[in-house]
């Protein structure tokens, strides 16, 4: 099963626009990395940066300026990216390659509220214009909490640093949330767009940068054979999964009071349902691609009954790969008496002429049975099996999984003949692994993503429109949750979530998937 480039009328967005055999390489540029000892910057961020320049696809003069509080020199920034290039990258450390890229390296110290400090940066900025040519492109990525976006927004507008020059571009990246809610979704979107013209806000959702997710297109619209049975005559209910087998690490201030559902199923999982629902776009340049996805978003409706179509849960202790862990609220620096989800799972139904009456059940967890991601898509039964009935009683239905992470991949469940003189009929699968197909291995999504935002590519970054309409899905099971008052369910760790989320399905007639 292949996406070829001589389809009719299929034309691949991931390559080059002119020859879509050749990389895709950045002009000259540069990029400001806040944050730079958090995690994101230490193991994605510098990592992807440093693969890109060891393929080839970042200028020779591309330079990376880091911004913290902290008394260093930029020797000292250079040898922290050296260290998470060594330990992260993904692919091998040259050492004429890693000369090349410290050239570019500058470390600007101070707080997001120092005058000074952005006063000094937007002289290392034009410094490097000149002896890097950097051409005033430069890419602000805010790789901080977002309770500092606006101030470091306002800051960078304050020292003429968002809109230098009209032959140069200056863009701004945000990570995830984007908001906790619908106003706070919205009132970010007016201090970004304050400073910087929308088609230069990259919002980042990693999972966008998948190839497997990617490949959602291509499986559908690559393929003839899918696509006339992908709608509601033929299709019974999808399942979107995003499961970990690893608690809330040290991730505590971050995760107590934003829980599963603002972390995961406003962005990931709601952009992977858009993605599988959406109608087939004009061309896969971003407005057409995000107007398809807009269009299904706005379609979603919750249904009535809340308390039966969502589910809440908390890990309990337990055993995890053979190790005993602590519960949630065991976690160190969590609250004892905290009422965040480390488990939520929602029914959602599409209101339009080819999902009607499709539900869309989406589940998330820390501390399950394994760490997986996957989009199953569950197909009705045959109306009529001329067999008798002992020969299709290990029979389910037939269905086609999309793996995201990890065994990035797609595997389709069908039934075959058992061997033998009976006739007897059994679930079999056949899989497609990117891995055994494919020689060349595949890029991480940040540096699909960050080579995007230097080339004013953005496909695969949602707009507010698409982030709003997402809250307002979202919200009203947040406040539900909230207005019940009632602590999430517990559920053992190594499992699969609380008992809700299994009765929600067994209302239903359906069971979860256990991948």
């Amino acid at each position: 099963m292949t996406s070829s480039p001589d389809v009719v009328g299929w034309t691949n967005p991931l390559r080059d626009v002119e020859d879509r055999r050749l990389p895709r390489i950045a002009g000259p540029c540069g990029m400001v990395l806040f944050g730079v000892t958090g995690d994101l910057s230490r193991k994605k961020v510098m990592p992807a940066i440093y693969d890109l320049a060891n393929r080839g696809l970042l200028p020779p003069g591309f330079s990376l300026v880091g911004f913290a509080r902290r008394d260093w020199a930029n020797q000292d920034f250079a040898k922290i990216v050296h260290d998470s290039v060594k330990q992260h990258a993904r692919t091998e450390f040259r050492e004429e390659v890693w000369k090349q890229l410290a050239e570019g390296f500058r470390f600007v110290p101070g707080n997001f509220d120092d005058d000074v400090a952005f006063a000094n940066l937007a002289r290392t900025l034009d410094e490097l214009d000149v002896v890097r040519g950097t051409g005033g492109n430069h890419a602000f990525y805010l790789a901080i909490p977002p309770g500092f976006f606006g101030m470091v927004v306002d800051q960078l507008k304050e020292h003429d640093m968002v809109d230098k020059r009209p032959d140069a571009w200056r863009r701004v990246v945000i990570e995830k949330p984007f908001g906790h809610d619908l106003a706070s979704a919205k009132e970010l979107q007016k201090t970004l767009s304050e400073a910087f013209p929308t088609d230069s806000i990259f919002r980042i959702d990693h999972y966008l940068g998948k190839e497997t997710v990617q490949n959602i297109l291509a499986l559908r619209f690559a393929n003839e054979m899918f696509e006339p049975i992908w709608n509601a005559n033929y299709v019974d209910h999808v399942q979107i999964t995003m499961a970990e087998d690893i608690g809330i690490g040290g991730r505590a201030g971050y995760y107590d009071g934003i829980g599963a559902a603002r972390d995961v199923i406003q962005n990931h999982l709601l952009q992977l349902l858009a993605l599988v629902a959406m109608e087939e776009p004009i061309s896969f340049d971003a407005p057409n691609l995000r107007a398809e996805k807009l269009k299904v978003l706005q379609s979603i409706t919750l249904p009535r009954r809340l308390d039966l179509t969502t589910a809440r849960g908390q890990y309990a202790e337990g055993w995890s790969g053979g190790v005993k862990v602590p519960g949630f609220l065991q976690e160190e620096a969590i609250r004892p008496r905290s009422t965040t989800e480390t488990y939520a799972a929602i029914k959602l139904n599409i209101d339009n002429r080819r999902w009607a009456g499709v539900p869309f059940y989406l589940r998330t967890g820390k501390r399950l049975g394994r760490r997986v991601t996957e989009v199953a898509i569950v197909f009705k039964p045959a109306p009529h099996l001329p067999f008798s009935a002992n020969a299709t009683e290990e029979l389910t239905h037939n269905a086609l999984v999309i793996r995201v992470q990890p065994d990035e991949g797609i595997t389709m469940r069908f039934g075959a003949k058992v061997p033998g003189t009976q006739m007897e009929i059994r679930d079999v699968n056949m899989d497609f692994a990117y891995g055994g197909s494919f020689v060349e291995a595949s890029p991480e999504a940040y540096e699909r993503l960050i080579l995007d935002v230097l080339l004013g590519d953005p496909p695969l970054f949602p707009r507010h429109e698409e982030v709003e309409q997402s809250w307002r899905i979202l919200d009203p099971i947040l406040d539900y949750w909230q207005r019940k008052g009632h602590r999430p369910e517990q559920y053992a760790s190594g499992g699969w979530g609380p008992e809700s989320a299994d009765a929600m399905l067994r209302r239903d007639g359906r069971v979860w998937r256990r991948p």
